[in-house]
């Protein structure tokens, strides 16, 4: 008996010890995703498109901007593109305190273009560290070249703002875990325009849709059930909202056509509306994706109108 006793022992032992090294090398040789030896002419066609995807498509903006909360759907003040700073912490459902970063030339002039292209499509810092995904690079990552290319043109284009905002932290066990989120990019050609199904899959990858409209399991959205909305988003003034179903059954945009799916859109476009009292607030940033073009709105809603209908109000 003290023989087997000690076997057991021995074996929680080596278990534990094995535990440990696995953690410790997922620490500290976790990401370990190479910087890719690229040099990104900038040019101004590359900068308008770039533009155009970061403020209408990708919402890069709606993230790295000082948002304005009083307004309906929180869009970034004028003159803070790029500047950063808004926060995603524990009030807010996260695992941690996540920061927007400033992503203007003050705090990229010394990086290469393979490496700001990494932190965008693979979710890896400069420095090595791994980002946590509220930027959804693991969708960024099946991008065209192209589109991330002009991209970051844009992003070297955009007016030095001297801000650093503070250092994102992630609670255990995310400390552990975020090290093997980030992956090598899948890079994919962009459909043809004319292929308007397959183009507007393209840009609804790139905006991240199915990560709001998706109902989550502990953070991880449940892909059977994509695009029937039902996922909770807390707001920063203590109140939540739900997305909503937006595949083609019924109860979610089933009865819509296509000028009414442009029209809920289009009727932001330029629009900074103070929120009313009472009024509910929005994640949807409506703001930006106002300013996407018809053809763009059209080929959306022709994907989401192939997707698999789901009844959920």
């Amino acid at each position: 008996m003290k023989k087997i006793l000690k076997i057991v022992v021995a074996l929680l032992l080596i278990a534990v010890v094995g535990f440990g090294l696995l953690i410790a090398y997922v620490v500290f040789f976790k990401p370990n995703i190479p910087v890719e030896d690229v040099k990104i002419e900038v040019t101004p066609e590359r900068v308008a498109r770039g533009k155009y995807l970061a403020e209408s498509v990708a919402q890069c903006m709606d993230c790295h901007a000082e948002r304005d909360w009083s307004l309906l759907a929180a869009p970034g003040k004028p003159g803070t593109e790029g500047k950063g700073g808004e926060a995603f912490d524990q009030k807010l459902g996260f695992p941690g305190a996540y920061y927007a970063p400033n992503i203007t030339p003050h705090r990229l002039k010394d990086w290469s273009d393979g490496e700001l292209m990494r932190a965008i499509v693979s979710g890896v810092s400069r420095d090595g560290r791994a980002l946590f995904p509220i930027m959804p690079y693991t969708y960024y990552g099946k991008m065209d070249r192209e589109d991330v290319y002009a991209i970051i043109a844009y992003i070297r284009s955009l007016k030095p703002i001297a801000y650093d905002a503070p250092a994102s932290k992630s609670d255990f066990p995310m400390s552990i875990i975020i090290h093997i989120i980030p992956s090598k990019p899948e890079f994919s050609t962009k459909p043809a325009e004319t292929d308007r199904v397959g183009y507007g899959k393209y840009l609804v990858d790139m905006a991240g849709c199915i990560e709001c409209h998706t109902p989550s399991n502990k953070g991880q959205i449940i892909e059977s059930e994509a695009f029937s909305g039902g996922r909770l988003f807390p707001l920063p003034n203590g109140t939540s909202v739900i997305s909503t179903n937006i595949t083609p059954d019924e109860s979610g945009i089933g009865t819509w056509s296509e000028e009414k799916f442009f029209e809920t859109f289009k009727k932001h476009e330029g629009k900074r509306v103070p929120l009313q009292p009472g009024q509910n607030q929005t994640i949807m940033p409506w703001t930006g994706y106002a300013g996407m073009t018809r053809e763009d709105l059209a080929a959306i809603y022709a994907y989401l109108k192939s997707v698999k209908p789901i009844p959920s109000k």
